[in-house]
């Protein structure tokens, strides 16, 4: 399978996924990996009707995903795997879905210790499992389109290092060992 771009998106599925990165990508899938919508029918519908016709489009769970057969499909055509969740693409990379980048582009949590940019909150699993993927050769990428700078994973956790906020500095270097 040709997979353009795998990335972390609490939205899933919406404008800029489908009027940006699938045509600057060339993609004809949509793959949902996630949990929740993998277990609600009407939610997947609901996602499933905003997809053009012509775009195929696959809902797994995280733990299905990394078995399915649609990893080793022979496939030349591209596609666009989306996660709700870093700590669902670590899972799935832990699991034996191979990626080699990762583009996170919109998260939201009410526990946010590091914004990044306005399209980024990062609470202190997200920047531990961020690490993780690092460590294990993942080029992160921080950015919500594709013509936006993306912003260095590297700088992120250089301003981990300096929060005040207790035990968040202590935990990035933890998650280095």
């Amino acid at each position: 399978m040709n997979f353009v771009l795998v990335r972390v998106d609490n939205r899933l599925v919406h404008g800029q996924i489908l009027e940006t990165w699938l045509p600057f990508l060339g993609a004809r899938r949509i793959i949902v990996v996630d949990d929740d919508v993998a277990s609600d029918f009407f939610r997947e519908t609901v996602i499933r009707m905003v997809v053009p016709r012509e775009v195929e489009f696959f809902v797994y769970s995280v733990d299905e995903f990394p078995r399915s057969q649609i990893i080793s499909e022979k496939s030349q055509k591209k596609a666009i795997v989306l996660f709700s969740k870093i700590a669902d693409a670590l899972r799935a990379y832990n699991q034996g879905f191979r990626f080699d980048r990762l583009n996170v582009g919109n998260i939201y949590t009410e526990e946010c210790v590091l914004r990044c940019t306005t399209s980024i909150a990062l609470c202190e699993s997200d920047i531990r499992d961020m690490i993780r993927l690092a460590q294990a050769g993942v080029v992160m990428e921080l950015k919500s389109l594709p013509k936006d700078k993306a912003l260095d994973f590297q700088e992120v956790i250089k301003k981990c290092d300096r929060l005040e906020i207790e035990g968040v500095g202590n935990s990035v270097r933890r998650a280095r060992q």
